[in-house]
């Protein structure tokens, strides 16, 4: 039996075609004027209409918006709405500089950057807010730097973003040509080599579905991500900001939107685009060495050049033989590390032919030099004798660790160079700020860093800890923790640097020097009885920054003792909030004695009683929402491992054998002050990172 068509009356229809119409948006920029996005950072639109998110600034933000919010859910309905978007983009590298970092397309509640970074954040998050559930951030990120605190796939990828950096679903950049001479070929196209690109991204249905292609050709059938993305309506709210966001690091390209197209109820739209007659970013592919007028006067030259060469002396061709053998073995040992040769030249004119003047610092091995480039950006230059042994081995240390490690709190290495029968020379990031003992001790009042500049910097140098503990390939030592190893930058965020005696090895496996490395005063007591250096002789480095830091005294000073030893006592007389610098204003004193119990922890004797520093960071970093039973399985471990060591038993005799005064605190209350020093959130203590 056949159905009856169902008809509604006009006025039962009218809300909902009222609420389709109020939502529909639809627009479609063919080169774009200053008024049609909202700008911010560096992004621009030129005099050829082309929307440019960044230049050749390294460490930048750029991102453009539609000016106004669209409405992505129907009123009094938590669905949201349909959207079809596309786009032509491009990713224009500077011929000499490594490229990056790449571009996303977004839905955003807020306008502006407040709250992002650069570099691999790809200006969408910064390190505080990155995975918070409250960003309400929707985002198809387009990225040509693997990072592995992201788990990105590889360093030429398209992944989907809810609320992080780490892409809920990912893929190698490229399509399936539809009609290919074979089936299922999956195209690879590389994002940053200039070309332009169109990019599909719709969603219907519950499922985005993202394609991608080269400009000018058909959409292809297939798309290359589809996904249903898990509570997308409690991701996107009643109305949000739509567009693209973008960065660049130490890596540096031009990002580019050539046209964009978006409807939430028109899927046809993409369909008027230009994609033909579009300019091209491709560095020339025929350089001047190529060329045949340049080929006929090489050989030309080269015919005369072997005529004179003739002439030459017997001593002079050994000569050529033998730096053409220094060549090659350092070629192979180049391969081996890191490629990043700058010419001598470069960084003699940078530095002023190492003028005196340049000086910014002086170390065991040799100067450090401020030097500015061609391009305006400015390093730092370290030059290391040749001659010494301890010198070759800094370098080695210095290219094979720090030259492969990318992390925000660790000082960036640009390059090295070495110069025949000269110096070994490495180039860095240069720092504003200098180094922190120079902010901490001895310095003048304007320049002494606050209180809550040190608990923000003592988190950031944790948390690069962790990464090379952690976080890479390998296991990374650092082996030389203290003050004058953690640089600021001009926004005073840390970076640890000074990788000279830093070791690598597998995570499995123990280091196997047994060479006594390291400062006097940050040296953990089982180095000094064995020279075996782990993970947890760098804790107690850290646990002796923390002490120096937040009591303004370095570990060893003349005619004092040992600040460890003399923070132990006044912990032991129940003075530990006398140790603090009396030169900081506004401390929170809870604060403080938590962050001293914390760098008495650390700096234990006993190795096994320290933590590791994926259990300090968490300590820094409180009990995040939905994560509260493991934070607290960490603060009862922490706990644990304060009550049951030695040192701790030996501290419980001291305090109940002195029970009958009242100026001495009992055990009980040191370990319930210690309890709470491990189990108190520190989310709204410690300040924010940049």
């Amino acid at each position: 039996m056949k159905k009856k068509n169902q008809t509604h009356p006009i006025w039962l229809l009218a809300p909902l075609l009222f609420a389709q119409i109020a939502a529909a948006v639809d627009f479609i920029f063919n080169g774009f004027d200053s008024s049609d996005v909202a700008l911010y950072g560096n992004a621009t639109v030129d005099s050829s209409r082309i929307l440019t998110l960044t230049n050749r600034t390294s460490f930048s933000v750029g991102r453009a918006l539609y000016p106004s919010k669209i409405p992505t859910k129907n009123p009094n309905s938590p669905a949201v709405l349909p959207f079809f978007v596309s786009f032509i983009f491009a990713m224009a590298p500077y011929r000499g500089v490594l490229p990056g970092h790449g571009i996303v397309f977004l839905f955003t509640p807020h306008a502006g950057i407040d709250g992002t970074s650069a570099s691999q954040n790809l200006g969408l998050f910064n390190f505080t807010n990155n995975g918070d559930p409250n960003n309400h951030v929707f985002g198809v990120e387009f990225d040509v730097f693997k990072n592995e605190e992201f788990h990105d796939i590889d360093a030429n990828h398209v992944g989907i973003d809810v609320d992080s950096l780490t892409s809920e679903f990912s893929h190698a950049a490229g399509y399936w040509p539809d009609g290919g001479h074979k089936d299922d070929v999956f195209d690879e196209l590389t994002l940053n080599n200039g070309k332009n690109y169109q990019v599909w991204i719709d969603f219907a249905g519950g499922v985005v579905n993202v394609t991608m292609a080269p400009a000018g050709i058909k959409k292809p059938n297939r798309p290359l991500l589809s996904a249903a993305i898990a509570n997308i309506t409690g991701v996107f709210e009643d109305e949000m900001y739509v567009g693209f966001t973008s960065s660049t690091g130490a890596l540096v390209q031009s990002h580019k939107i050539l046209a964009w197209s978006f409807s939430n109820t028109n899927a046809s739209l993409s369909n008027d685009l230009i994609t033909v007659g579009l300019p091209s970013f491709e560095l020339p592919k025929t350089p001047l060495h190529k060329t045949r007028g340049f080929i006929a006067s090489v050989t030309a030259a080269a015919v005369l050049l072997i005529i004179l060469c003739s002439a030459l002396t017997f001593s002079l061709i050994s000569r050529n033989q033998r730096l053409k053998r220094e060549r090659e073995e350092m070629e192979d040992w180049e391969l081996e590390y890191w490629p990043h040769r700058i010419p001598y030249q470069e960084i003699e004119s940078a530095t002023r032919n190492f003028s005196d003047d340049h000086v910014i610092g002086v170390g065991g091995n040799g100067r450090v030099y401020k030097g500015t480039f061609r391009d305006g950006s400015e390093v730092a230059v370290k030059r290391i004798s040749h001659e010494s042994s301890e010198g070759i081995r800094t370098f080695l240390a210095e290219i094979s660790s720090l030259g492969r490690l990318k992390q925000r709190n660790l000082v960036g290495l640009r390059g090295w160079c070495k110069k025949e029968k000269g110096s070994l020379i490495l180039v860095y990031d240069y720092m504003e700020n200098g180094s922190l003992d120079k902010r901490v001790f001895d310095c003048e009042k304007g320049r002494l860093l606050s209180y809550r500049d040190r608990i923000q910097i003592l988190k950031q140098v944790a948390s690069g800890l962790q990464y090379l503990h952690y976080g890479w390939e390998s296991k990374v030592l650092h082996r030389d923790i203290k003050a004058s190893n953690i640089l600021l930058d001009k926004d005073m965020n840390a970076r640890l640097g000074d990788f000279g005696l830093a070791r690598m090895h597998d995570h499995d496996k123990a280091a196997g020097t047994t060479r006594v490395v390291g400062t006097v005063g940050y040296l953990a007591p089982e180095v000094v009885r064995n020279g075996k250096a782990s993970m947890q002789t760098d804790v107690f480095g850290y646990g002796v920054l923390i002490l120096e830091v937040i009591c303004g005294r370095r570990p060893i000073e003349e005619g004092k003792p040992p600040l460890v030893e003399w923070v132990w006592e006044r912990l032991r007389s129940g003075e530990l909030i006398a140790a603090v610098d009396k030169r900081m204003e506004d401390v929170d004193d809870e604060e403080v004695l938590r962050v001293l119990h914390l760098g008495v922890l650390c700096a234990h004797p006993d190795a096994n009683s320290r933590p590791t520093m994926r259990q300090v960071v968490k300590v820094f970093e409180g009990r995040a929402e939905g994560d509260e039973t493991e934070s607290e399985d960490t603060d009862v471990y922490l706990l644990e491992k304060m009550r049951n060591s030695e040192m701790w038993r030996m501290e419980a005799m001291v305090f109940t054998s002195g029970s009958s005064s009242s100026s001495h605190p009992t055990f009980e209350e040191i370990r319930q002050g210690l309890n709470a020093s491990m189990s108190l959130s520190w989310s709204n203590t410690i300040v924010d990172g940049r």
